[in-house]
C-alpha cells in the first residue's frame, strides 16, 4: 500500500488566513481547509499595525482542530506577504506590534533614501523594485523615529519567518522572504550589510539566511501540548507567499510567464539567476529568490485591491455584493467605457476607492462609472491592459518570447478577468490552481522531507492534481484602440512604483 504523507500549510494573506491540510498519495495532492479567519490592519495610535498575536492564536486554533481529528501531520510551514517584520530579543518575544506596509511612515524616508544613497546603488545591491513599502524604508523610519526600540532589539524576522520561529524556537530568515526586503543581495544570497551601514541600520538585527525548503526542527513542546500534535517538523518552505505560488505554477519549458493574482498582482518569469541592469531598474522590475535559488524576475503591481476596497465601500453603504455577483455585473457592462491607471499613487492607500476612481476619470476626461458593474468593468479592463504592458516589458528586458501566461491564486477563479487578460496580452492564459500558494507550501515540505525529488516533479504533481482552464486570446480593433487610450493615461499620471 502506498504511503500517504500529510502536511499543514498556514497561509496568511492581506485579507484572510487559513490553516490547510495537504495529503500527498500516488503523485496526487488534495487540500482540505481546516480553519479560516479574517485578517487586516489594526488602527492604533495613529498608525496601521498587524495583530500578530491574534494571527498566532488563530493558527494554533487550526492546529488544535487538526489534533482533535487525529490527522497524522508530519510537517508544518507558514507563508505570508513580504516586507513587514517583528522585532524581538532574548527576553521579549515581541517588542512592538509590527507596522502594516500601508502605514504612511515610510513615504519621507523613501524619498530621502533615493536622493542620498541613490537608486543606482540600492538596485545594484538588491535588484529589487522600488516601493515605499519595502522593509528597507521601514528600517530607515525606525532609525529616525524608533531608535529606542532598535536599541533593545536583538533580531527581526519577517512575518512568516517570525511565526515559524514561534512554532519551532529557531530564528531564521528564509531567502524567498528575505529577498523581498530590498536589503538582501541575490547574487551573494545574503543580507546587504553594506547598504545597512549606509543607512545606519545595526548589523546585529539581521538573522541567518537559509534556503527554501529547510527543516527548522520539531514543533516546540508547548505548542505540541496545546495542539495535541506530536512528531511534527517545522519547515521553512518558501515563506513568501508568491515564492510558494510560483513554485506551484503547473508549467513546462521556458516560454511561459506567471501572474500571481490577488490583492497584489505579481507578473514575471522564472530565471536561473538575477537580472540586474539599468533597463530593469528604469522599468522598476525586481529579482526575488525562489525555490532552488531560482529568481522570480517580476514586477509587483496593484491587483484586485482596488476592487476589494470598492466592495468594502459598497458593503458599508448597504450593497453587499459577492465577487461572483460583481463579475456578472461587470460582464454585462459596456466595454471600454472608462479606464484607469491602476498604478496611480492615489489607489495605494485604503478608503474611498470608488471616489478615487471617479476622480481619475474626471481628471482624464472620461465618463464616470455609475454602477458597481461599470466600476468593476473599468477595473478589470484596466488591470488586463496593465498586465499586457508589463508582459511586453518583460519580453524586452529578458529577450524571451512568451506564449503562455499562467494565472494562479484567488484571482485565477475569475473567468472574466482571465479572458480580458488573454485578449489584452494576445497570449493563451492558463488559469489555476487558485490554491497555488498552499500547493507550493505543502509540496516544498514534501521536497524537504524527501517525498518528492525536485521542482519538476513538484509541478507534475500540481498538473495532475489541479483543475486547469485555458483562455484563448480574441483581440480586435477595439482592444488596440483601448490600449492606445490606456497608454496615454499611464503617461499622464504619477505611478506609486516610480
Amino acid at each position: 500500500m502506498t504511503t500517504e504523507h500529510v502536511y499543514v500549510a498556514c497561509d496568511l494573506g492581506a485579507e484572510s488566513g487559513r490553516v490547510i491540510v495537504g495529503r500527498l498519495k500516488d503523485g496526487f495532492l488534495s487540500l482540505e481547509e481546516i480553519h479560516r479567519f479574517s485578517n487586516g490592519p489594526v488602527k492604533i495610535g495613529g498608525s496601521l499595525r498587524w495583530d500578530v498575536i491574534r494571527i498566532f492564536e488563530e493558527l494554533k486554533t487550526g492546529l488544535q482542530k487538526i489534533g482533535e481529528r487525529k490527522i497524522p501531520a508530519e510537517s508544518i510551514s507558514v507563508d505570508s506577504w513580504g516586507v513587514d517584520y517583528v522585532y524581538f530579543n532574548e527576553r521579549q518575544p515581541m517588542l512592538s506590534l509590527p507596522y502594516h506596509y500601508r502605514d504612511a511612515r515610510t513615504e519621507k524616508p523613501y524619498e530621502a533614501a533615493l536622493k542620498t544613497v541613490g537608486e543606482e546603488r540600492i538596485f545594484e545591491e538588491t535588484g529589487i523594485q522600488f516601493m515605499s513599502i519595502n522593509t528597507l524604508y521601514q528600517f530607515i523610519a525606525d532609525v529616525e523615529h524608533n531608535g529606542d526600540l532598535l536599541a533593545i532589539a536583538d533580531k527581526f524576522l519577517n512575518i512568516a519567518d517570525y511565526l515559524n520561529y514561534l512554532f519551532s524556537g529557531v530564528a531564521r530568515a528564509e531567502e524567498s522572504l528575505a529577498s523581498t526586503t530590498q536589503i538582501y543581495n541575490p547574487n551573494r544570497r545574503d543580507w546587504s550589510l553594506a547598504l545597512a551601514n549606509d543607512f545606519k541600520i545595526p548589523a546585529r538585527i539581521f538573522p541567518p539566511v537559509i534556503p527554501s525548503g529547510t527543516s527548522l526542527g520539531p514543533l516546540i513542546s508547548e505548542i505540541a501540548a496545546d495542539t495535541g500534535l506530536e512528531n511534527v517538523t517545522v519547515t521553512a518552505t518558501c515563506s513568501h507567499d508568491t515564492g510558494a505560488a510560483v513554485a506551484a505554477v503547473p508549467a513546462e519549458g521556458t516560454d511561459w510567464a506567471f501572474l500571481s493574482c490577488g490583492t497584489w498582482s505579481l507578473i514575471g518569469v522564472e530565471l536561473p539567476s538575477p537580472l540586474i541592469n539599468d533597463k530593469a531598474r528604469e522599468l522598476n522590475f525586481t529579482n526575488e529568490v525562489g525555490y532552488g535559488g531560482t529568481v522570480r524576475f517580476l514586477k509587483n503591481i496593484i491587483g484586485l485591491w482596488i476592487l476589494q476596497e470598492s466592495k468594502r465601500t459598497w458593503s458599508r453603504e448597504g450593497a453587499d455584493f459577492s465577487y461572483a455577483e460583481i463579475e456578472r455585473l461587470a460582464a454585462e457592462a459596456e466595454p471600454f467605457r472608462s479606464l484607469i491607471n491602476p498604478n496611480d499613487a492615489r489607489f495605494l492607500k485604503p478608503g474611498g476607492m470608488p471616489q478615487k476612481v471617479e476622480a481619475f476619470c474626471e481628471e482624464t476626461g472620461q465618463p464616470n462609472p455609475k454602477t458597481p458593474g461599470q466600476f468593476a468593468r473599468c477595473i478589470y479592463e484596466s488591470l488586463a491592459m496593465l498586465y499586457a504592458r508589463t508582459l511586453c516589458q518583460i519580453g524586452q528586458i529578458t529577450g524571451r518570447s512568451i506564449s503562455r501566461l499562467h494565472i494562479v491564486g484567488g484571482g485565477s477563479k475569475g473567468d472574466l478577468l482571465n479572458q480580458l487578460t488573454a485578449n489584452a496580452t494576445g497570449v493563451t492564459v492558463v488559469a489555476g490552481p487558485a490554491e497555488a500558494t498552499a500547493c507550493g507550501n505543502v509540496l516544498i515540505q514534501a521536497l524537504a522531507l524527501g517525498h518528492i525529488k525536485d521542482l519538476s516533479a513538484l509541478r507534475e504533481v500540481v498538473r495532475t492534481s489541479s483543475s486547469i482552464r485555458e483562455f484563448l486570446p480574441g483581440q480586435g480593433a477595439e482592444w488596440t484602440d483601448a490600449y492606445t487610450r490606456f497608454t496615454a493615461l499611464t503617461l499622464d499620471t504619477h505611478e506609486f512604483v516610480s
